[in-house]
């Protein structure tokens, strides 16, 4: 006997005559393997979301397909394969458009400043893309893709440090990189450049003769969010031809219940 046919009542027709903008999963938690610049590539876990839209003549969408395109790609979502991810997904799903993002820890050892002792840290990234067809010509696939990376760090509040007779209050911070892919970089790249704009980096491990090292380096360099906006944002600029980018940095204020804030937005000519 052959093997018999089960019926799949997601490829009924719908007759309610409402098109769905997406439909998918969401929070799938998968290992992967992203580039990395030191040793080539990185194991990682990553938590995507994965869509695609649902024309108004079917009932449902076919969710399996969605993690068997993911779990082909997982050994490989370098950032231009993430696109072609998305390309899979629309034309396995006969789909006008695919989204994705995935979010993931990126590990970096680092070296204290003086001892040289040698820790890991991590940074949250994540990679967001669409793919879709052109509304003047459905053969052509318009493709947008970006990359935000957070990194923490530590600033010295320059007000504070004007006014004081000794010391000055410093925090903990975030600065948020968005960045539209437009020339290739590395995620090292951009950590680097944001900890260089801030007034101390952010290590896992110190000894006494670090803590000594960075408290005055710090306070040496002192920083409000606006500086560490600017810097970034000046830095990225001659990073690469980017066609967008943000950043974004909130400190979280030591002496106050409320944090500090600030971003800066590059568009071409434009700015916001």
């Amino acid at each position: 006997m052959g093997k018999k046919t089960l019926f799949d009542i997601q490829n009924t027709p719908d007759t309610r005559n409402i098109p769905l903008t997406k439909v998918g999963v969401k929070g799938l938690e998968y290992p992967i393997r992203v580039l990395d610049k030191v040793h080539k590539v990185q194991h990682t876990t990553g938590r995507a979301d994965l869509y695609a839209d649902l024309p108004r003549h079917f009932k449902g969408t076919h969710m399996s397909r969605f993690v068997e395109i993911f779990h082909r790609h997982r050994e490989d979502l370098s950032m231009s394969r993430f696109l072609v991810m998305l390309e899979e997904i629309a034309a396995g799903l006969e789909a006008e458009s695919s989204w994705g993002t995935i979010e993931f820890l990126y590990f970096l050892e680092k070296k204290a400043p003086v001892s040289r002792i040698p820790g890991m840290m991590s940074y949250r990234c994540r990679y967001q893309g669409r793919v879709s067809r052109s509304a003047a010509n459905q053969n052509t696939l318009e493709r947008h893709f970006v990359v935000a990376v957070s990194v923490p760090v530590t600033t010295v509040c320059p007000c504070s440090k004007a006014i004081s007779s000794r010391g000055a209050h410093n925090q903990r911070g975030i600065v948020t990189v968005d960045l539209e892919l437009g020339p290739f970089f590395w995620i090292e790249d951009i950590i680097d450049l944001v900890e260089r704009a801030a007034s101390s980096p952010v290590y896992s491990i110190l000894k006494r003769e670090d803590e000594k090292k960075i408290t005055e380096s710090a306070y040496d360099n002192p920083k409000f969010v606006e500086d560490i906006v600017r810097d970034v944002y000046s830095d990225l600029k001659e990073l690469g031809s980017f066609p967008r980018f943000s950043v974004e940095a909130e400190n979280f204020e030591s002496i106050h219940n409320h944090s500090a804030y600030a971003r800066a937005v590059y568009e071409g000519e434009k700015h916001e």
